[in-house]
């Protein structure tokens, strides 16, 4: 197992404090609405609005100042990488597909990076992003390959524990699956009866489907949830998965907008799709426990 657990501790520790320490709470009415007690970690409330920036700037930190850095992203990541640039001192460009959301586009812009559109998904993009590094000598960062990024994801689980409430199950939004994988490393250590159970959109089943051991073909994407919407899953994730997570689930995308219904009536949350994915996932989907935890992951709409 290569996702290193004193580094896991380390990243909860050193990571820009705008990301750490997000709030953890257990809501009555969203208990009530799902007739089972969750505890929510709220990724949302930081310049951001997702979990991304702990990955990225644990990552940052090991980065040589002024070396160009190169990136895909459907969104979160590129504004995380981005914004972990103009802190830390080193350009960024981020490689986008033109169905990429405008808001999210906008919001990397913003933050400082250049931002190449293309044809194509997501795939297409990552591919135009990784020949572009290997032409220009730019350093090339992947979101679920780059093991500090995952180590930064699981510094989440450390706060979880912190507060001393035993958690039966963790349901997690799987993308490329940093976030689940650092998250379970540290989990399986410290707790070893909590339960890991993934979530992918239902459109967008490729992940789920590689971590089952079936064959991946190229995957139509059919899904609302952007964030999370993977065609290719990245080989260096799928290991990891296998080893650490025990379930994984697929929710439609009526699911998902329901839950982000409901994320705003109980929490008063705006939640993006893939940030509503976990909440989805415990309306339509039997999950044992007591007290499950879930990541509401990000807030771009």
């Amino acid at each position: 197992m290569d996702i290193d657990l004193d580094n896991i501790a380390r990243a909860a520790e050193t990571i820009d404090p705008v990301f750490r320490g997000t709030p953890q709470y257990v809501d009555e009415q969203l208990c009530a609405a799902l007739d089972r007690r969750v505890l929510v970690k709220v990724e949302t409330v930081n310049p951001l609005r997702s979990f991304k920036g702990r990955g990225a700037d644990f990552l940052g930190a090991a980065l040589p100042p002024g070396r160009p850095v190169v990136c895909a992203s459907a969104g979160n990541f590129g504004q995380a990488v981005a914004y972990v640039g103009r802190t830390r001192g080193f350009p960024v460009e981020v490689f986008v597909a033109e169905s990429a959301v405008r808001d999210k586009v906008r919001r990397m812009r913003s933050l400082g990076a250049a931002v190449t559109e293309v044809p194509g998904d997501f795939t297409g993009a990552k591919d135009a992003a990784r020949e572009h590094a290997q032409r220009t000598g730019a350093l090339f960062v992947e979101d679920g390959r780059d093991v500090a990024i995952t180590e930064g994801a699981g510094s989440i689980a450390v706060e979880l524990l912190r507060a001393g409430v035993p958690i039966d199950a963790a349901v997690v939004p799987v993308g490329d699956g940093a976030l689940i994988t650092g998250m379970a490393r540290w989990l399986k250590e410290h707790s070893p009866h909590t339960r890991i159970v993934g979530v992918c959109a239902e459109g967008a089943p490729a992940v789920a489907r590689a971590w089952a051991g079936r064959p991946v073909a190229d995957t139509p994407i059919d899904t609302i949830a952007d964030g999370i919407a993977v065609r290719v899953p990245v080989p260096a994730a799928i290991p990891r998965l296998r080893a650490l997570v025990d379930d994984m689930l697929l929710v439609p995308d009526d699911a998902i907008r329901d839950a982000m219904s409901l994320a705003r009536t109980t929490l008063g949350l705006v939640l993006e799709p893939a940030g509503a994915i976990g909440l989805a996932a415990l309306a339509s989907a039997d999950v044992p426990g007591e007290t499950i935890a879930t990541v509401l992951t990000g807030g771009n709409v």
